[in-house]
């Protein structure tokens, strides 16, 4: 065997500066962060960024959302009275429409990053652990926010662009303001509840199925057990009695199961005429109002749980 003398090769090695330097300009912190990911998941939401195959659910629901305002809209011109009511719009529609929305945009906006496990990259900037979830649900109360304002303000302009004189119009503004208030209550708690049950889970398909279940479930036993308490009151021979009779507290409390019959029971309790998929709780209503907030709350509270248990992974 040969063996190579002389001294080693020297190593040899170039230093070049190409110019990086440490930033020196004004840093926007934490609020900047939030703004920027609330924007970016309220974009999300809808599919904008993303491909064709992202919008379709937004855009076909948001359309069909929208065709009863368009339907009043003709009727209004073509001679007819408001078809549509502001606060209750089409109930079942909505809450159709609003379940399909829901349960396929919720797990877009937590999901995904809990599967790709990109928390931790998050939590690398300025970020507290709460920023995160406070940036999602203010972006997803947005989304849905539209969902259900649009089609309002469609409804009211085919009103008003029929309206004879200055007092028709204040009417249909009159009319407006407190469905727009109904609206965001709707907007709110469904955007609590879509997002905390959709951050127990990495899987978008089974976030999918967790919001749709329990959202229609809810809604359905609900319908069902409203419907079999109205059977009564009866009153002497069995003979139904009239439709200004009180209902049952079985129909009056049966809507406190599912978070629709209680957005509903809220707007009846706050004052609300039109007829609902509940009977009016009448002296229960304050019910309502709690279980409200106790859905509410418990939405917030585990979420914010569910993201402090994942930021201290």
């Amino acid at each position: 065997m040969t063996t190579q003398s002389g001294p080693p090769a020297a190593r040899t090695g170039v230093i070049h500066d190409i110019g990086y330097r440490h930033y020196e300009g004004h840093r926007l912190g934490r609020p900047a962060i939030i703004r920027a990911l609330a924007w970016y998941s309220l974009r999300s939401a809808f599919g904008i960024g993303r491909g064709a195959k992202a919008k379709i659910i937004p855009v076909i629901t948001f359309a069909v959302m929208c065709v009863p305002a368009v339907v009043n809209t003709v009727a209004v011109a073509g001679g007819r009275g408001r078809v549509v009511d502001y606060d209750t719009y089409v109930f079942q529609l909505r809450v159709l429409i609003m379940i399909i929305f829901i349960a396929a945009q919720a797990p877009e906006l937590v999901s995904r990053d809990l599967r790709s496990h990109v928390l931790p990259l998050y939590m690398s900037r300025p970020m507290r652990r709460l920023d995160y979830p406070l940036a999602k649900l203010a972006a997803f109360t947005a989304a849905c926010l539209l969902m259900l304002e649009i089609p309002l303000i469609i409804l009211y302009v085919g009103n008003i662009l029929s309206a004879g004189g200055g007092s028709a119009v204040w009417a249909q503004t009159r009319a407006l303001i407190p469905g727009m208030g109904v609206a965001a209550l709707w907007a709110v708690l469904l955007a609590a509840i879509g997002l905390v049950l959709a951050s127990l889970t990495g899987r978008r398909a089974y976030a999918t199925g967790m919001i749709a279940i329990y959202l229609f479930l809810t809604w359905t036993l609900s319908t069902i057990l409203v419907k079999i308490a109205q059977q009564g009151p009866v009153g002497p021979g069995n003979v139904p009695l009239g439709p200004n009779a009180v209902a049952p507290p079985g129909a009056r409390l049966g809507g406190l199961i599912s978070p629709f019959t209680v957005l509903d029971g809220v707007r009846q309790w706050l004052g609300g005429t039109n007829p609902g998929p509940i009977p009016p709780p009448g002296s229960v209503g304050f019910l309502y109002g709690i279980m409200f907030l106790v859905l509410l709350a418990a939405s917030l509270a585990g979420l914010a749980a569910r993201y402090r248990k994942v930021g201290a992974a």
